[in-house]
């Protein structure tokens, strides 16, 4: 039962949405979501991961720049800006967008606590013969992006 259908997609994109009306008040825009085919989808400053299983196998990831991030706890009306609270804040964000994908898709849907990666550089393991999709997200003049890879 890989991820193909636009309804499936449909529920990752109302989650972010519903995320950062809900969180920092403000709307964000999801962009065309589009398979990442023959390349490894970018990560940027901050990666939350959370891993799947039971019905369906795979990763789950909200990659988003520091600056955007900071703006987002201001927004929430925290004033600690160190790289532990924007790593708690990019796990929560892939937390809560799993969480919500696991209402929708049932309790056989199991999702991990959350892991996090910081840097450019660093490396996200995506589960062997599944195809990411990325979905951009803009909110203010930021560029994030959910990354679902599940089969």
């Amino acid at each position: 039962m890989a991820m193909k259908s636009e309804t499936d997609v449909r529920v990752f994109v109302d989650g972010v949405l519903n995320y950062f009306d809900t969180s920092v008040q403000q709307t964000a825009e999801c962009g065309t979501p589009y398979l990442a085919l023959n390349r490894t989808p970018e990560i940027s400053d901050y990666t939350g991961m959370i891993r799947i299983s039971g019905r369906r196998d795979g990763l789950v990831c909200f990659t988003a720049p520091k600056n955007m991030l900071c703006v987002m706890l201001m927004r929430m009306h925290e004033t600690d800006m160190s790289h532990h609270n924007l790593c708690d804040l990019v796990g929560e964000i892939a937390n809560t967008l799993s969480g919500n994908a696991r209402r929708d898709f049932g309790s056989e849907f199991n999702i991990s606590v959350p892991a996090v990666v910081h840097g450019r550089s660093s490396t996200v393991e995506y589960p062997a013969n599944t195809r990411p999709i990325v979905i951009p997200i803009a909110w203010r003049t930021y560029h994030a992006r959910l990354v679902v890879c599940l089969n």
